[in-house]
């Protein structure tokens, strides 16, 4: 199984929230307001008026089959916008959770 830790702008949040429920992830969490220094500066979260500007991390934990298939929705939005993906082997403790929509 593959960990994919998304960061992005909030303004893209559906928009990975979509790609995902497309590709049929089991789930994902997420954690708004984080903050973090990157190629384009220092990003702070909690911004009182304005969520759509600060950034998100959206976890989630697919079969490593998936992988291309998310990366591939998610990296062209960060060619113009902040924003990283990390990908990570990761063991899951309760994988019948986490199966392959063919998998019965």
């Amino acid at each position: 199984m593959k960990k994919l830790e998304i960061i992005v702008r909030g303004q893209f949040q559906k928009e990975v929230e979509g790609l995902l429920d497309r590709v049929k992830v089991s789930g994902y969490t997420i954690i708004p307001n984080i903050s973090g220094k990157g190629h384009h500066g220092l990003h702070e979260g909690h911004l009182m008026f304005n969520d759509i500007h600060s950034m998100v991390m959206i976890i989630t934990v697919v079969p490593k089959e998936k992988v291309d298939t998310v990366l591939a929705g998610v990296v062209p939005m960060l060619e113009h916008h902040s924003g990283v993906v990390f990908v990570s082997d990761v063991t899951v403790v309760r994988r019948d959770y986490f199966r392959i929509e063919d998998e019965s």
